[in-house]
């Protein structure tokens, strides 16, 4: 599966505030799982194995450090044997960290809006608009900092790279 999105990531100050909006707009989340992000090191973008109680998937994902809302492209593929395929990627990649975390998925249109406590770094909102086939860049944008407005997100909260980035620092 390939797809094309504009994402934003924010740390939540208020996280309770946040999550009751949410709720508001979207009264039933559509899965809460804890996650497990191995990322691999790679000469480019992300690269990681996301397992999950569910469902265990490789994902690739190229997005710039910015804290605008921003594209990605990203290429996933389920797997049926974490384990192993974890195993061979780290013996011919290298780990390069893993992130813990526990997301509680909501859609609102066609954006997943991502509520997400993670390990050691703390509470944080993640907006991903699925761009359609006949939409730009720029509509993905005006919907991403339109769901903001309606959830209190400033840019003040907004931060410019990934979960395993921060938790590097």
């Amino acid at each position: 599966m390939i797809l094309k999105n504009i994402e934003i990531k924010a740390r939540l100050d208020n996280y309770e505030e946040t999550h009751q909006i949410v709720q508001a707009i979207c009264p039933k989340p559509e899965s809460i799982e804890r996650q497990v992000d191995t990322f691999f090191i790679t000469g480019q973008g992300r690269f990681k194995l996301r397992e999950t109680n569910e469902r265990s998937a490789l994902i690739y994902y190229d997005r710039i450090d910015s804290i605008d809302p921003s594209p990605s492209d990203i290429s996933i593929s389920f797997v049926n044997d974490p384990k192993t395929i974890k195993d061979v990627l780290s013996k011919s990649l290298g780990i390069r960290g893993v992130v813990k975390k526990k997301r509680a998925l909501y859609l609102h249109g066609q954006t997943r809006i991502h509520l997400d406590d993670v390990e050691n770094l703390g509470k944080f909102i993640e907006l991903e608009v699925v761009i359609n086939k006949d939409q730009t860049i720029e509509d993905g944008s005006k919907i991403a900092n339109e769901i903001m407005d309606k959830l209190n997100i400033g840019k003040e909260d907004l931060i410019d790279v990934a979960y395993i980035d921060l938790q590097e620092k």
